[in-house]
């Protein structure tokens, strides 16, 4: 059995340990009960953040707001890359607008803007929105 990966509960933001090889069990949070890997992504908030950037999954975090066009043409895209990325990465859309002072505490000045995280630290930062097989590539050049 190899070591547990450590992975936020996307609903109560409690800590669980799931053998690599049960990932794709679908794994119910220790707490909560509720799923810990989602094929969607979830609703990132500022009393959330320091609790979601934890953890041995990369979090590819998607910073929009409503009144962005390129934000809303993005959004099935990056819903798409969430469904293929279950048990790889996890995805979670920041509302910019609703977040203004974690947007401000990570430097968002365009949206849409991709920021993932490895083990709590920002790796990557991409902005604009584009095609899925461009967003796969560039997640795949970041080892995710």
């Amino acid at each position: 059995m190899s070591n547990p990966l450590v992975i936020p509960c996307p609903h109560c933001n409690g800590l669980n340990r799931i053998p690599s090889e049960r990932l794709g069990d679908a794994p119910k949070c220790g707490r909560c009960k509720q799923p810990v890997l989602l094929n969607k992504p979830f609703e990132l908030k500022q009393g959330d953040y320091a609790s979601q950037i934890k953890g041995d999954l990369p979090l590819l975090v998607d910073v929009w707001a409503d009144w962005c066009g390129p934000c809303k043409s993005f959004a099935p895209v990056f819903e798409q890359a969430a469904a293929q990325l279950t048990g790889k990465c996890r995805l979670a859309k920041l509302d910019s607008e609703a977040n203004q002072q974690l947007s401000a505490q990570l430097g968002i000045r365009s949206i849409p803007s991709l920021i993932l995280f490895k083990n709590g630290r920002e790796v990557a930062r991409q902005s604009g929105a584009f095609p899925l097989p461009q967003l796969m590539s560039w997640l795949r050049s970041q080892g995710v």
